[in-house]
């Protein structure tokens, strides 16, 4: 491929853009627009692996020939996935729910004709009382985020340890990441000469 190419990005996520973007990758964006909502009785893992693989999917379909990268993040709490909250209350209902506990975050990440992976960390909130989660909740921070929160937003304040991938908390293993693009062929930074 060459050095120029630019990475196809088939998600709206600007940390995902940032993420790639620190490494120095190209990228274009263009989010799939599919409906995300979790099958009855669909597995949290199942449900992530699939959505990547329906973004990667759809996204190639208009961008033939070039590497497509797509990804899906969810937070997952006694068996249930947490989207994105639809209001402030719903924030606070699912921040209530992961305060002073753990949860997981599962991040799959597909690469058009090379393949999906899917990553699992443990995220630990300290306790927080109902005004800590109201004054996170109306800096508006949560509403676009997994579970209402972003660990490297202002709401790394409620994070008090990650066991695993720090980036596939943000919305992007990028160990993972990486070995998808390098199998597809896709050069990397370092790589170009």
């Amino acid at each position: 491929m060459p050095p120029s190419t630019p990475l196809v990005l088939a998600s709206a996520s600007p940390r995902r853009r940032a993420l790639l973007e620190q490494l120095g990758i190209p990228l274009h964006v263009d989010p799939a627009h599919l409906d995300e909502n979790v099958g009855a009785g669909e597995p949290a893992d199942r449900y992530v692996l699939r959505i990547a693989r329906e973004k990667a999917a759809a996204v190639c379909a208009r961008h033939p020939g070039a590497t497509v990268l797509a990804a899906d993040t969810s937070v997952v709490v006694d068996g249930r996935v947490l989207g994105k909250p639809v209001d402030p209350d719903d924030a606070l209902r699912m921040l209530g729910a992961l305060a002073g506990r753990s949860h997981h975050v599962l991040t799959a990440v597909a690469v058009a004709g090379a393949g999906v992976r899917l990553v699992t960390a443990e995220v630990t909130f300290a306790r927080a009382a109902e005004p800590e989660l109201r004054w996170y909740v109306a800096t508006g921070e949560p509403m676009d985020k997994a579970g209402a929160y972003a660990v490297q937003g202002i709401g790394g304040f409620l994070v008090e340890r990650i066991t695993g991938s720090v980036s596939a908390v943000v919305g992007l293993p990028l160990v993972e990441t990486l070995a998808l693009l390098r199998e597809a062929g896709y050069m990397l930074p370092w790589e170009r000469r």
